[in-house]
């Protein structure tokens, strides 16, 4: 085994403690510092930190929560310095690593111990028919992915898949190659998560990102913190909402799990999170049944509508309704039928819970709605996007300070690539600029999001599949179709910083082409580069890595996609592949002049801290074909499991960065040492004649009568909502099919998986 990382793959051997109700605090900072010196060693973990979403710094790879002002010396969490420490690992996986482990056996492995292999150190080819990868020059693999893609009949044939460790200079060269190539095949990690947020905005709003700041978190009478898990996934928003409660604000926490974040934080920057009790953040949590929040807030609509019956002109703010919206009378008599019989079921909620709540949003002048994908990976999550933003403009809770809609994203520049051009289905007005700035047509078909990719796979209709960071083959659904479908191609190429399962799921010729990350020092022929990134609230500011590069032999994304456009595309052409790659800030002054917000984008982002890109919402100018904000009438629709099921929902650990698990724990919820678990409300459990403990196979059940099976997962009696149950991704990615998708927005359902729990072996035994 090589020496690089852990010579066994970690094997369950589940441990459980009682969940914790406070998160952060010393514990927190422990973990974070004993991670990091293991990856990095005492002094890249030192640079990496003090540097970490400092001004000048590396912006944190872990998530897209925008950073505040006044940033402290120590501006990280828990998750962002493991991630950026994983990252800055000093293990090395070398041509020696190969040669040792067939990809067949690299297949088996799992994926935590691929990724603690470390950093990829040179380009890698699979070639036809063989069992290993091997060492390939760079010009070798360039021309290699060249005549694959010039081979194909139709550059339609071909996909440019990316996630959102992609940095803005690097994404817009990417679909830029994909356009002047011939093709708007550009699925994204997007089309997995918030896509329904996009979708959902756009259509009552007409642009599909959040319109508060960090500023408007702070000043906030009322947060909403719905669907989703700050103390995991985005730890640095409990220092907003500590801060949003210290100015006399209130939360509100809706999730079918208790989540220790959302009761109290300790926040470890300040003294009372070091030895006080830290900050209680939920004043109220709602354990909501998954899916159920579209029901909660067409409820909470037809009491305000009858809150206003009853004290007209007290309630709803009648002149912002008047002046910018449409819509409102069908949306008003609609949310009349909505009765209390369905939404308690939809909910599982009792009516004094959902009157408190009332309560506070008649008290409180500004609100704000945060969500994640929580709400959005739902077979009904535009709808409730949709819900939501209706309730908001019934008292006018967009546009002013302390009040609007948080989509809070989870990489750090998902949203950036998606302003970028990065989208199957970009707009014309932003083809027309392409095509005036780089003087070529590009083409107007929309192309493939991740889902239809995945079928233009098995189907044959794609058979190149290049992906830029990320990990497709394990972020995606119905596992055994995706992983089928890339075995189907002929080429599949990974831009990549480290092994991941997209590695050893690969075409006939595979090629693994390693990059730099966001944590290595950037050198091109014009001097040492910055990158730059968009966070969640529209903040476009830079990146820069401090350490030495991983090795020698790595280059950037934006030089890897600047060569590989030339040797496809060729020379002559008006863009100008080779200047890009030498000096980024060529880059920049074309995105200027193409994405609109960006106007004298290198003077701006030199600024330390960058700039905030508008939003004609804040400006009371909305994008839609009316010209004002829509209120929509959304049908009612939740989950109804059948006797004998539970509705499950895949999350992540909290060791865990999207697809990638640093280790086998989830302390918080006080789950160790393990990852094939499903977490059950003991009456349930008792309802289905299973104990904590048992042993038994997740079987989803579809309507088409079709199943999926994920076998050998150990229950745990957990507090969740009754009827519901949880576990982790990718593991449970297989239950959910590739035709279960959101309505309109395309977007995998794994939030709303209907399962039945059999004992382990049940399916085999029968057959026997």
């Amino acid at each position: 085994m090589s020496a690089s990382g852990p010579t066994e793959d970690p094997r369950d051997d589940l441990r459980v403690t009682p969940p914790k109700t406070v998160a952060a605090g010393v514990p927190a900072v422990a973990h974070a510092i004993e991670y990091s010196l293991a990856q990095a060693g005492p002094q890249r973990t030192l640079l990496t930190l003090l540097s970490l979403n400092q001004a000048e710094g590396i912006d944190c790879p872990g998530c897209a929560w925008p950073d505040p002002k006044h940033r402290h010396k120590n501006e990280y969490c828990e998750n962002g310095a493991k991630h950026v420490n994983d990252e800055a690992t000093t293990r090395r996986v070398t041509r020696a690593f190969f040669a040792e482990h067939p990809i067949a056996e690299l297949d088996q492995k799992s994926d935590m111990w691929l990724n603690h292999q470390g950093r990829l150190t040179e380009p890698m080819v699979k070639r036809p028919g063989a069992t290993h990868y091997e060492p390939i020059g760079w010009d070798e693999a360039f021309g290699i992915v060249a005549d694959g893609l010039n081979a194909l009949a139709s550059p339609d044939e071909a996909m440019f898949y990316t996630s959102g460790r992609l940095n803005n200079e690097a994404a817009f060269l990417l679909q830029l190659f994909s356009r002047a190539y011939g093709t708007n095949n550009l699925p994204d990690c997007s089309n997995m998560c918030h896509e329904s947020s996009g979708s959902g905005l756009g259509e009552t709003l007409g642009i599909g990102k959040g319109s508060v700041s960090l500023d408007d978190i702070h000043e906030s009478d009322l947060v909403f913190v719905v669907g989703q898990n700050p103390g995991t996934n985005h730890p640095r928003m409990l220092s907003a909402l500590e801060e949003t409660k210290r100015n006399g604000g209130k939360v509100i926490a809706i999730n079918p799990l208790p989540e220790a974040g959302l009761f109290r934080f300790k926040n470890p920057q300040k003294a009372r999170g070091v030895v006080g009790r830290g900050t209680e953040i939920a004043d109220q949590f709602l354990k909501i049944r998954p899916g159920g929040d579209l029901a909660l807030f067409q409820m909470l609509n037809r009491m305000l509508l009858e809150a206003e019956d009853a004290a007209p002109g007290t309630v709803l703010d009648h002149d912002y309704i008047a002046a910018h919206t449409t819509g409102f009378d069908d949306f008003a008599a609609h949310a009349r039928t909505v009765t209390w019989e369905h939404v308690l079921t939809a909910t599982g909620l009792t009516r004094a819970e959902i009157e408190e709540v009332h309560a506070q949003v008649l008290a409180s002048r500004r609100i704000i709605v945060c969500w994640a994908m929580g709400l959005t990976q739902h077979k009904h999550g535009v709808p409730t996007i949709r819900e939501i933003v209706s309730f908001l403009l019934l008292r006018g809770n967009l546009g002013r300070l302390g009040a609007g809609v948080c989509p809070v994203r989870g990489h750090s520049n998902v949203q950036g690539d998606r302003t970028m051009g990065i989208w199957e289905r970009v707009p014309d007005r932003f083809l027309d600029a392409l095509a005036a700035e780089f003087d070529f047509e590009p083409p107007r078909a929309h192309g493939y999001d991740s889902v239809a990719g995945v079928r233009a796979m098995r189907d044959g209709k794609a058979t190149v599949f290049v992906g830029v960071a990320g990990n497709f083959v394990r972020a995606m659904s119905d596992s055994d179709v995706t992983e089928a479908a890339l075995r189907s191609c002929s080429l599949t190429v990974q831009i990549s910083t480290k092994l991941n399962r997209s590695h050893t799921v690969c075409g006939e010729t595979a090629l693994i082409l390693p990059t730099l990350g966001r944590s290595d020092r950037d050198v091109q022929a014009s001097g040492e580069q910055f990158v730059t990134v968009e966070d969640s609230m529209s903040e476009v500011h830079q990146s820069r890595g401090r350490l030495a590069p991983a090795s020698p032999d790595l280059l950037s994304e934006v030089a890897i996609i600047g060569r590989l456009a030339r040797r496809t595309l060729g020379p002559g052409g008006a863009i100008p592949w080779e200047d890009f790659e030498a000096d980024y800030a060529l880059v920049r002054d074309r995105i200027a002049r193409v994405v609109p917000g960006f106007e004298d984008f290198n003077a701006r982002v030199a600024v330390p801290g960058g700039f905030r890109l508008p939003n004609p919402v804040n400006s009371g100018v909305f994008p839609t074909p009316s010209g004002k904000a829509v209120f929509v009438v959304n049908q009612p629709d939740w989950i109804e499991p059948p006797a004998g099921h539970l509705v499950l929902q895949s999350l992540r650990s909290h060791d865990q960065w999207n697809t990638i698990p640093y280790a086998m724990n989830d302390r918080y919820r006080g789950i160790h040492d393990a990852r094939r678990i499903v977490m059950v409300n003991p009456d349930d459990l008792a309802d289905l004649g299973l104990a904590d403990r048992d042993l038994v196979d997740l079987v989803s059940v579809w309507t088409d009568g079709s199943e999926r099976r994920a076998e050998g997962f150990r229950v745990v009696a957990y507090p969740a909502a009754r009827g519901s149950a949880a576990s982790y991704y990718p593991e449970t990615n297989v239950l959910v099919p590739l035709d279960s998708v959101a309505e309109i927005s395309n977007t995998p359902t794994s939030k709303g998986v209907i399962v039945r729990l059999e004992p382990a072996g049940a399916a085999g035994a029968a057959v026997g």
